[in-house]
């Protein structure tokens, strides 16, 4: 009798080419970087004496995996520099000077800014950021807005400052966390500014000694948390389990979070001169394509 098995056992073990296909990746749940880590690259508002990091979206490696957010990073302008001026017809931005002065450029007139100030840049409206005598140096993030979705431009420049916005609880989290909640979309009644039309919260976030925030996530939303003071545990997904994926976080770590990932911090349990902050921003992902 003639053997036939070899043959087939060959086959059966050869393994498919998607399995071993070196190109084909497997697209990340959450994204972290570390902004001293993290080079400037060249993107519209950059000048030679405005330098951009992007932490996620527009010149990131992983730009792809955002939906609504085109763009995070610190945008850091010279002492007397000049940003390039950008206009969007269909994304609305946000400015959050970390340090420094200077002025913002809004529609052909310029406002004065400082450590602190957050702002609305509406679509339509050209923009852009000068240092002052020391520079300055801004969270800079964006976000699309679907064409379906009428725009709402202010009439003039919105603007306020994180220590004027009172701390807050906000329900269904610890006591010991409290929030500044800066900005809302247009309808919110919270929010120090309501203007957003895609981003719907942005906020810092002030934990006590081990204090957190519970881990939680959000079902139709993406997210991204900015370290600014302390350290501790940032969370980002969890296992089948439900156990939560703990990175050890300090100042300038920074986390994307897709829709439905875990999200949430832990602060370290030594005390502490001031509390952890985290700057947060979280807006509406867009409607699944027909």
């Amino acid at each position: 009798m003639k053997k036939i098995w070899a043959p087939l056992l060959i086959l059966c073990a050869a393994p498919a080419a998607s399995q071993t296909d070196p190109h084909r990746t497997v697209d990340p749940t959450f994204l972290h970087r570390f902004v001293p880590a993290v080079k400037p690259v060249t993107v519209p508002i950059s000048s030679p004496t405005a330098h951009y990091q992007a932490l996620f979206g527009e010149g990131d490696a992983n730009a792809k995996l955002l939906r609504a957010m085109t763009r995070f990073g610190e945008l850091t302008v010279d002492p007397n520099g000049k940003s390039s001026l950008v206009k969007y017809p269909r994304e609305e931005h946000m400015f959050v000077i970390l340090d420094g002065d200077g002025t913002v450029a809004y529609d052909g007139k310029t406002f004065p800014v400082k450590k602190d100030d957050f702002l609305y840049l509406p679509p339509t409206v050209e923009f852009g950021l000068n240092g002052g005598a020391k520079g300055v140096k801004a969270a800079f993030m964006g976000f699309k807005i679907p064409e379906s979705m009428p725009l709402t431009i202010p009439d003039t420049l919105k603007i306020a400052n994180i220590n004027d916005v009172p701390l807050v609880n906000v329900g269904g989290h610890p006591l010991d966390t409290l929030y500044r909640l800066l900005m809302g979309d247009t309808k919110s009644t919270r929010d120090k500014l309501s203007t957003g039309h895609v981003m719907i919260s942005l906020f810092v976030m002030e934990f006590a000694p081990g204090a957190t925030n519970f881990p939680h996530h959000h079902e139709t939303q993406e997210e991204i948390y900015l370290l600014l003071d302390g350290k501790g545990q940032m969370v980002a997904g969890s296992g089948i389990d439900g156990i939560e994926g703990k990175y050890p976080a300090r100042p300038g770590d920074a986390y994307y979070y897709r829709a439905n990932t875990t999200v949430g911090f832990y602060n370290d349990k030594a005390p502490s001169p001031k509390p952890a902050r985290i700057l947060a921003v979280r807006s509406n992902m867009p409607p699944p394509k027909q």
